[in-house]
């Protein structure tokens, strides 16, 4: 990316965050109420926090987020990949067809009885949910490749597996990636919910545990703190994409 484009991003975002943060300043002068802190305070919370404990939260919630995006993206890219072949796509798309559909995020009882109520129920929850909109996205991919590009290797003696490498994971990779991004909404979105109860770590606790306390300022510097996790990961997946598929921006 040219020096200059760089530059106008940055300056954007932050344009975009000064006028998010006196949107929040008029609304909370205009309702005055003490569920609405305004900026300054929440900042002075959030740095006071920096100071304690609200790092190991941070450090406890990526760990969770990033295991389970990484379990779901390890097992959703290869059982999509290989749907671009006629047989295994008619195999996997009917328990796509079944398992997708179903609110994943009322498995968490059962999940818990099975793993526990520590980490790993956690990402694994986390790995569910992500896993099908990774999966669904992948198979597609796969499904619309032009037969003409996997003869046209097959007609020079590659084999299955150089299929895969050179033409199969290539063409679906940049959107492996958008939905890896996509993802990681709903990813942060089930970490809050999984870290709301039956735990004493990470942002999810620390918001439930402000909200209980009535400590609003400390509430929107642990809810912000998770804002910001997103957005980092959303961008590093963002620079990733852009890396690894520079061909798209060309």
């Amino acid at each position: 990316m040219p020096r200059s484009e760089e530059q106008h991003r940055i300056w954007s975002y932050l344009i975009a965050g000064i006028l998010l943060i006196l949107l929040w300043q008029v609304i909370a002068a205009l309702l005055n109420s003490i569920a609405l802190p305004m900026p300054l305070d929440v900042f002075s919370a959030f740095i006071a926090g920096l100071s304690g404990n609200l790092l190991s939260h941070v450090l406890v919630s990526t760990v969770r987020v990033c295991y389970g995006i990484a379990l779901a993206l390890s097992l959703a890219i290869p059982i999509g990949l290989v749907s671009y072949k006629d047989t295994m796509d008619k195999f996997i798309t009917p328990f796509i067809y079944l398992l997708y559909p179903i609110p994943h995020i009322v498995l968490l009882p059962l999940i818990i009885l099975l793993f526990g109520i520590g980490d790993l129920s956690k990402v694994i929850l986390i790995a569910l949910i992500v896993f099908f909109q990774i999966l669904v996205t992948t198979r597609d991919a796969a499904r619309n490749i032009s037969t003409n590009y996997i003869y046209s290797l097959l007609s020079l003696g590659a084999t299955g597996k150089d299929v895969y490498k050179h033409v199969v994971f290539p063409a679906c990779l940049p959107k492996i990636l958008t939905s890896l991004r996509i993802s990681v909404g709903t990813a942060i979105a089930v970490l809050f919910f999984v870290e709301s109860f039956a735990t004493r770590k990470g942002l999810g606790y620390l918001i439930m545990d402000s909200w209980s306390r009535m400590d609003y300022p400390d509430l929107y510097a642990a809810i912000v703190s998770m804002a910001l996790l997103g957005l980092s990961l959303y961008l590093v997946l963002e620079r990733v994409e852009k890396k690894l598929c520079a061909w798209v921006y060309v």
